[in-house]
């Protein structure tokens, strides 16, 4: 048996490749010395057991509801110590309408700009913008980021809300553009880390589907951010 367990939570809106994308990470946490458990429904966190168990929380899913009773069954197994973590809008764009969960992941999805009119297509790329992942100065420094320059993707490019709670180790700046309402350049956290209680959470806003989290820059930063949010070491 493996030293640690982790629970992978999957569903919500399709587009967001749940499953694909989660399994991706499932041989990795193996590796890492985790025993993985995947259920298809977040209302798994209110079994008090099953949290009690659990050192590491992986999240995709996006643009659902959470019972009052889930959401307290999350909220009291990361402030025991579990890890919460996840990418893109498997977490920031989770359960819009609560509030408790927005306080918890420390940032809320609103956005990701178009591209100009003239170039719609009416596909699924009409989001897919170039743009640079910015690492900052604590970036450079956390083990999470350490040794990772700054990349460039061409993929959804996220705007949050967000609360100085976070500890942002990357940036993305959305240009001030013609066609758009806003007048000035917009920086967003691409990528954060946030102590909640004796647990840990960590958020990357790339993500948007197995390609862009097999790019090299994100997946070994989504690896190193779960094995951050842990609770406990592998042996």
């Amino acid at each position: 048996m493996n030293s640690r367990r982790a629970l992978i939570v999957r569903g919500g809106w399709a587009g967001h490749q749940p499953v694909e994308t989660t399994d991706l990470f499932v041989p990795f946490l193996e590796r890492s010395g985790f025993d993985v458990r995947i259920e298809d429904s977040s209302e798994t966190y209110a079994d008090a057991a099953v949290m009690a168990e659990t050192d590491l929380i992986v999240q995709s899913v996006t643009m659902a509801e959470i019972s009052a009773a889930a959401i307290k069954g999350l909220r009291d197994a990361v402030l025991a110590g579990a890890g919460f973590a996840g990418w893109h809008g498997g977490i920031v764009d989770a359960y819009r309408a609560n509030s408790d969960y927005l306080q918890l992941v420390g940032g809320q999805f609103v956005k990701h700009p178009a591209k100009a009119q003239e170039l719609i297509r009416g596909d699924g790329a009409d989001s897919f913008l170039p743009h640079t992942i910015d690492i900052t100065e604590l970036g450079r420094d956390h083990e999470i980021t350490r040794g990772i320059s700054d990349f460039a993707l061409t993929t959804e490019q996220y705007w949050v809300l967000h609360d100085d709670l976070n500890d942002v180790l990357a940036t993305t700046t959305h240009p001030a553009r013609a066609d758009q309402p806003w007048h000035r350049p917009i920086t967003s956290p691409a990528v954060w880390t946030r102590s909640w209680g004796a647990g840990r959470v960590f958020v990357a806003t790339p993500g948007h589907d197995t390609g862009v989290l097999r790019d090299a820059n994100v997946r070994t930063i989504v690896e190193r951010g779960l094995l951050w949010a842990s609770r406990g070491e592998a042996v």
